[in-house]
């Protein structure tokens, strides 16, 4: 006999599995409201512009770090020891060839100088007398010879004198821009003191960096290297004046020298650059704008724009390798074939498969940009 009880607990399961049966056929009749909206829904489509992938002559390059060196370059020291009465050392000035820069002390160099020239002047009186008296038999030939020695000594010495009072007066040798400097009037230098640095000012400067012996056996001089004095800086072309003969046993680097014909083009004197060295013959490649390249966990990729089969044109992600930039493009290694075409702009909201709506009709932006560049130079 079923009990009261038992009647209550059956009756409340049974309230329970019809009420979860009249939820799950309500959740299901939601579910399958909401697909059949969404199928009526017209596919999202993304803005964008697009880019052909083009054909480029592209140089293979090593990047090598370089220093800035003038073409002449001299440091200022003293060579004899004296007190300073004149300094024109103004740091960052132009001083030209011949300028004074610093004059020391020669009062008594002069003094001595005077007496010199007053015994100078005495002996080639003598000799001048001796040489008469000779003429006349009333004096030997030793004692011509004599007179004329003591009229020689007497030059040599003013010679001399001349001398240390113009070592004692520093002179600039070339046009060059002064160093900074800490020399002051009625300072006692003594010998070899430094005095400051002078940096050649000319048209042109030269850039020193080592490069790898196998890279440098190819070089030759007047091959163009590219100088960029920052990351994003512009490229200013060299040309190779000079190959060092020794290789570094350390380093097995060797040492290059290149010219930058305008010297208004490269950073001060003991700068460094980034020295961009080819190491093999130009060769075509796949060019990209820069703007097209996206990042992310697995790598560069970009995103194909193609044509599927119902005619919709959609954005296909295709992980490329990149070998170089070069301006405002990409050199693509392997991924991407000439022709092919790539967002260039709004690539950043696009997802593999989207559907994608051009902005205008294809252009290469690449070119545009080469042809904008082209434009500038002309």
């Amino acid at each position: 006999m079923i009990r009261g009880s038992q009647i209550g607990s059956l009756s409340l399961i049974a309230a329970v599995i019809v009420t979860g049966t009249a939820l799950a056929a309500w959740k299901h009749s939601a579910l399958e409201d909401s697909a059949a909206a969404a199928a009526s829904q017209p596919e999202p489509v993304e803005s964008i512009a697009v880019a052909v992938a083009e054909e480029r002559q592209h140089n293979r390059v090593t990047t090598s770090v370089g220093t800035i060196v003038a073409t002449r370059s001299i440091t200022v020291r003293n060579e004899l020891p004296g007190t300073v009465r004149h300094v024109t050392l103004e740091p960052g000035h132009i001083v030209e060839p011949g300028t004074v820069l610093v004059a020391l002390d020669v009062s008594v160099e002069q003094a001595e100088l005077k007496a010199l020239e007053a015994q100078a002047l005495l002996a080639e009186t003598q000799y001048a007398r001796v040489q008469r008296m000779n003429s006349q038999r009333a004096a030997s030939d030793m004692e011509v010879d004599s007179a004329r020695a003591e009229r020689d000594v007497a030059l040599a010495q003013i010679a001399r004198t001349r001398a240390i009072i113009e070592r004692k007066t520093i002179r600039a040798p070339f046009r060059a821009r002064v160093g900074i400097s800490d020399v002051h009037p009625g300072q006692y230098l003594n010998e070899g003191t430094l005095l400051t640095t002078l940096q050649g000012v000319d048209r042109s400067t030269y850039v020193d960096f080592s490069v790898a012996q196998q890279v440098a056996a190819s070089l030759q001089p007047g091959d163009t290297v590219q100088v960029s004095a920052t990351q994003q800086g512009a490229l200013v072309e060299a040309n190779v004046v000079a190959i060092d003969a020794r290789v570094d046993p350390s380093t097995r680097n060797a040492m290059v020298r290149a010219e930058i014909q305008d010297a208004r083009m490269a950073p001060s004197p003991g700068a460094s650059v980034r020295v961009q060295v080819p190491t093999e013959e130009p060769r075509m490649a796949v060019a990209i704008p820069a703007s097209a390249l996206r990042k992310g966990p697995g790598g560069d990729y970009v995103f194909v724009v193609q044509t599927d089969d119902a005619g919709k044109t959609r954005a296909h992600t295709r992980a490329v390798s990149v070998e170089a930039a070069q301006g405002d493009a990409v050199i693509i290694n392997e991924g991407i074939a000439v022709g092919e075409r790539v967002a260039a702009s709004g690539s950043f909201k696009l997802r593999d498969q989207v559907l994608v709506a051009i902005d205008a009709t294809p252009t290469d932006a690449v070119a545009m940009n080469q042809e904008k560049a082209e434009g500038d130079r002309g």
